[in-house]
């Protein structure tokens, strides 16, 4: 294996929130407490569990309390939340929740349509949940939005990102996510954006946020690897997409990080084959095919077998 490459990757299962968010037909508690379960059991060291966010803007998430309440909890396994605001903040204490989420933009045109304020603003308003989720022993993560592209005003510098990962930092979180909203990012371009956010916060603990609109994230995870990234987030069969971006379609498939990281001997501590078995789950469920190449041919050919 090639020395540029680590020997172990940290996968953070988005599907149950960022996945099922944007669905337009309410999905019973009791099906995403199964689809949790099942990646809990596949060996993830992190899943995206939940939202408390108001119903009013996401009501696919109305049932978050329900779902952390209801899940089997795996040792070593970090169920999220995301958290806009204290009241959300609280709500994912009462919860369980191991870590919270808290968002901004390195686009300024997109953090006014997603989140209705400045990006200084955005991360004004975190400052009583960072301090909230320190005191309480809680991990909080920061997720920035738009970090290689913009609907609203196209391209964004890398130095634009580097300065909202800088107050992130500040904020005190133990990890942030890059992420790629509209999936227009390419390869070179992700290298210059983790190397550029690497002045300001630990390598570590960046994650890579693809999205497969334009058919680039596995090339992306493969940059970022090269880079020095060892945290990607991934969504089971595919699912997801952010409502609040024209034309972001869905989260890189789970299954084809999986097929690319296991084919490079990486290790990651999920087992492939029950992680197809939960999307090919939630894609029966839903009433269409898994958005995932790997695991779709995996299914078929255990089939045919």
């Amino acid at each position: 294996m090639s020395a540029t490459l680590p020997e172990y990757v940290k996968l953070v299962e988005v599907g149950p929130r960022d996945g099922l968010q944007n669905e337009k037909e309410a999905i019973p508690a009791e099906v995403k407490i199964e689809l949790v379960n099942r990646l809990s059991n596949a060996g993830f060291a992190n899943i995206e569990a939940a939202s408390f966010v108001s119903p009013k803007w996401v009501p696919q998430m109305a049932t978050s309390a329900e779902v952390m309440a209801g899940i089997t909890r795996r040792e070593g396994t970090i169920y999220s939340a995301l958290t806009p605001n204290m009241k959300g903040f609280e709500a994912a204490l009462a919860a369980g929740a191991a870590e919270v989420v808290i968002f901004s933009s390195a686009s300024e045109a997109f953090a006014q349509k997603n989140i209705n304020c400045s990006i200084e603003e955005s991360i004004a308003r975190f400052q009583d949940v960072a301090a909230a989720a320190k005191a309480n022993g809680i991990r909080l993560r920061g997720s920035i939005s738009c970090s290689f592209g913009c609907p609203y005003q196209g391209s964004v510098a890398p130095a634009a990102v580097a300065d909202v990962v800088r107050r992130m930092r500040d904020l005190g979180c133990d990890e942030i996510d890059i992420a790629d909203t509209i999936g227009t990012g390419t390869a070179r371009h992700v290298q210059q954006v983790m190397q550029t956010v690497s002045s300001e916060f630990p390598l570590t603990q960046i994650a890579g946020h693809f999205h497969d609109t334009y058919g680039q994230a596995l090339a992306n995870i493969y940059a970022s690897l090269e880079a020095g990234v060892t945290i990607f987030h991934s969504s089971v069969a595919g699912l997801g997409g952010c409502p609040y971006a024209k034309g972001a379609t869905g989260n890189v498939a789970t299954e084809d990080v999986l097929y690319l990281l296991h084919g490079l001997g990486i290790r990651t501590g999920i087992d492939l084959d029950q992680v197809v078995d939960a999307g090919q789950f939630i894609s029966a469920h839903l009433g269409r095919p898994a958005a995932s190449r790997a695991g779709n041919a995996l299914a078929a050919k255990r089939r045919a077998d």
